[in-house]
């Protein structure tokens, strides 16, 4: 298997060994990405394998990811879920919910899934989902006598909805990353027309396998409910409580249906654009805030001022691995990946799962963003080269790396679930209450891999165009798709230009 290995190729398997190696230990990982990318460029150059200009395209790559419109719903969509956590509107679902469901067994958790679905749908950020619902139903769900390891798991994993249900900043990554990687695979096998992929089809594509995850989390709940009874008792209301619940529910239901109505309404809608809806859910958010009384300067400065430090950090990380991608493929790393790919036993099949193995298990030591971001412009293009559907394949990495969020030991929902939990609750006990969604997560995968239309049939129904969906390429050439250097071609094209080393408008 080594014996046709060029220096290029072991310098790429040294490169992308030293960056996971070096993101174990603990260093930042732009960084890491940036600083050990230009060491091996160094390397390889002194060895003959690398040339310094192609160094020079990185300004015009980094203005793309700039001016990219589609990443301007990111801070947007960041914005209006930190605006919601401080809205009460959280609060007041997990109340009334809680009580509509709770003099059933189980009924706590189950209005937990439910309300996790409805803020993933209405805000798309796992950190305030899980803090918000760990501080106001986790008390409660202790105090009914709740099993704390299915508390804390049914919270962990109903939090991390919010990064496979629309909107997502999770997805708005893959998708655009899916966008460039499509268009550079499908140039190199001689389309030079593709059908464009968009933010909005992978939307589209998460939703059913969404909904999927909320129906698997509640069986496990009736599960537990039913043969374990002592785990998940009914919650002993008063009265009072009860005295004019349904309209508190139809009260408390009323802001996030309206907000995911105008939000992801207006995407699968066709009416807006991702980053329209996120402009729309921002005003949204800021309106229901208000409306609650809970708008005020301090709300505003804490929303804009995470927003900033958040998305500085992403689109860091972004350029970053936009330089790690480029010195990579310089190196003749694609080529090696190709290879490799087409070689696994199965075919591209087989292919697939082993590029969604090694997702896995790095997503036990590394976050989503970085598995993303170093990963998905490497194997992309050889996977949709053996023909797999992009949207598909998007669809998959996103339900393949929410486990991310709650694999030991560095699930971050794990961390934020271990901050805020009382210490009654052992670090032990959370781990052991994740284990079961990871084990549904993994379960979901297998459904997914065995019918794809799950996530490939609403887009064409939503989206349907003049292509069926036998042609899975629906996307345009955008900001996180400078990472994708097709400016690296083979031999027989290398007096092309590069087709995208102009920012689109």
């Amino acid at each position: 298997m080594t014996e046709g290995l060029t220096t290029g190729d072991w310098l790429s398997i040294l490169l992308f060994a030293s960056v996971i190696g070096t993101l174990l230990i603990g260093y930042p990982i732009a960084l890491t990405l940036a600083g050990t990318s230009l060491i091996f460029a160094w390397i390889g150059h002194a060895f003959g394998v690398f040339d310094y200009h192609l160094l020079g395209g990185l300004p015009s790559r980094y203005l793309g990811s700039m001016i990219n419109e589609v990443l301007v719903a990111v801070p947007l969509f960041i914005f209006m879920g930190l605006i919601l956590e401080r809205s009460g509107i959280a609060e007041m679902l997990l109340t009334t919910m809680g009580q509509l469901f709770g003099k059933l067994r189980g009924g706590l958790a189950y209005s937990v899934v439910v309300v996790g679905a409805l803020l993933a749908a209405s805000t798309g950020v796992v950190g305030a989902t899980v803090i918000t619902m760990g501080l106001i139903s986790l008390p409660a769900m202790l105090r009914a006598g709740y099993d704390p390891k299915l508390a804390t798991g049914t919270i962990c994993a109903s939090a991390t909805l919010a990064q496979i249900i629309p909107p997502s900043t999770v997805l708005i990554f893959i998708g655009d990353l899916l966008a460039g990687v499509n268009q550079a695979a499908q140039l190199r096998m001689g389309n030079f027309s593709p059908d464009p992929i968009s933010v909005g089809d992978l939307f589209a594509g998460a939703l059913l396998p969404g909904m999927m995850l909320c129906g698997l989390y509640i069986l496990w709940v009736v599960y537990k409910a039913i043969l374990q009874p002592e785990t998940a008792p009914a919650l002993k209301m008063t009265p009072d409580e009860r005295r004019g619940l349904p309209k508190r529910v139809v009260l408390a239901l009323i802001p996030p249906l309206a907000l995911i109505v105008a939000v992801l309404g207006s995407i699968l809608g066709g009416v807006a654009t991702p980053t329209e809806s996120a402009s729309i859910g921002a005003i949204g958010a800021l309106v229901l805030a208000g409306l609650n009384r809970r708008l005020s300067f301090d709300t505003l400065s804490y929303a804009a001022r995470n927003t900033m430090v958040t998305t500085s950090i992403i689109f860091v990380i972004v350029l970053a691995a936009s330089l790690f991608s480029l010195i990579f493929r310089g190196l003749g790393g694609e080529h090696l990946v190709e290879t490799a790919l087409k070689n696994v036993p199965g075919g591209a099949m087989g292919a697939m799962l082993a590029v969604m193995a090694v997702m896995f298990v790095l997503g036990f030591f590394l976050d989503t963003f970085e598995i993303i971001l170093i990963t998905l412009p490497i194997c992309g293009p050889a996977l949709i080269m053996l023909g797999l559907d992009p949207l598909w394949i998007g669809v998959m990495i996103g339900v393949n790396l929410q486990t991310s969020f709650l694999t030991p030991p560095f699930g971050f929902t794990l961390f934020y679930m271990r901050g805020i939990a009382p210490r009654s609750v052992t670090t032990g006990q959370i781990w052991k209450g994740a284990l079961p969604f990871v084990a549904l997560q993994i379960f979901a995968l297998v459904v997914l891999w065995s019918f794809p239309p799950l996530a490939t049939w609403l887009p064409g129904e939503i989206f349907r165009q003049e292509q069926a969906v036998a042609t899975p390429t629906r996307s345009e050439k955008g900001g996180i798709d400078s990472l994708i250097d097709d400016s690296i071609p083979d031999e027989e094209t290398d007096k092309l230009p590069d087709p995208y080393s102009s920012p689109r408008n």
